[in-house]
């Protein structure tokens, strides 16, 4: 079995086929799917798509780069909109994104602490976004976590291997992308070497950043089995085991 823990099936080139995307999905041994939300109008596609099928959960969040359009969201709304669906299991994705400063730094920040807030009020996981801004996403969680005991998950990690243990300090858990196969990413590998196999998780992030040897088109779920071959070669274990491992942190963070 293998989960994919963060994925957009609201997109359209995974909604317009959802049907057989879903199939494909499970054909490939991938059991449970989590849809992440980036704006209001996405969760309500993503209510649609959980209610629909009984292996996709969702969440609820807005995107850094979005933050701008939602400048007086706060966690009494982001509660409110989510308490009462039992299939909504996680807050974000959420985050701080200074490569491309769609919203205002400030602004980020600020929606940032909001789903935090919601994410410790409600007692679920927090999926985080960060790009460029790890000294500030390792500040304000490590701050927030001395006042909530917060479940993190750190989405598409990317960044040093610093970073990775700062993070592992605070508890995080860490999930890792197609990335892990391009040639590139060399850096990147070295830093998962040194990362417990007991605090990762898997993910496409789909429909972007496909892996090996689909690079370059939409991605989808079917193509995790791609990444988690690749985990297995970088952590000279087996595929099962990290089938295995992967799932079970998410069955364990996600209290499912």
């Amino acid at each position: 079995m293998i989960i994919d823990s963060h994925c957009h099936l609201d997109y359209p080139d995974l909604f317009n086929q959802l049907d057989d995307v879903v199939k494909r999905a499970n054909a490939n041994n991938i059991k449970y799917l989590l849809s992440i939300s980036t704006t209001l109008e996405s969760f309500e596609k993503i209510k649609l798509i959980v209610e629909k099928y009984n292996n996709i959960y969702g969440t609820f969040g807005i995107h850094p780069h979005e933050t701008s359009k939602y400048t007086g969201l706060d966690s009494n709304f982001i509660s409110d909109t989510i308490k009462n669906n039992k299939k909504i299991i996680g807050i974000g994705e959420t985050g701080l994104d200074f490569y491309y400063n769609h919203s205002d730094k400030s602004v980020q920040k600020k929606i940032f602490c909001e789903h935090i807030d919601a994410a410790a009020n409600l007692k679920i996981p927090l999926i985080v976004h960060t790009r460029d801004a790890e000294k500030e996403t390792y500040e304000i969680l490590k701050s927030e976590n001395k006042n909530f005991n917060l479940k993190v998950l750190i989405h598409c990690f990317t960044g040093t291997n610093d970073f990775a243990k700062k993070l592992l300090d605070i508890g995080c858990y860490i999930s890792l992308s197609g990335i892990i196969t391009f040639k590139k990413a060399t850096d990147l590998i070295k830093t998962v070497e040194n990362i417990p196999i007991d605090k990762l998780l898997v993910e496409t992030d789909s429909p972007y950043l496909s892996p090996v040897p689909y690079r370059g088109k939409t991605n989808e779920p079917s193509y995790l089995k791609y990444t988690v071959k690749k985990l297995a070669e970088i952590k000279k274990i087996s595929i099962d085991e990290v089938m295995n491992k992967t799932s079970n942190n998410f069955l364990s963070i996600f209290n499912l």
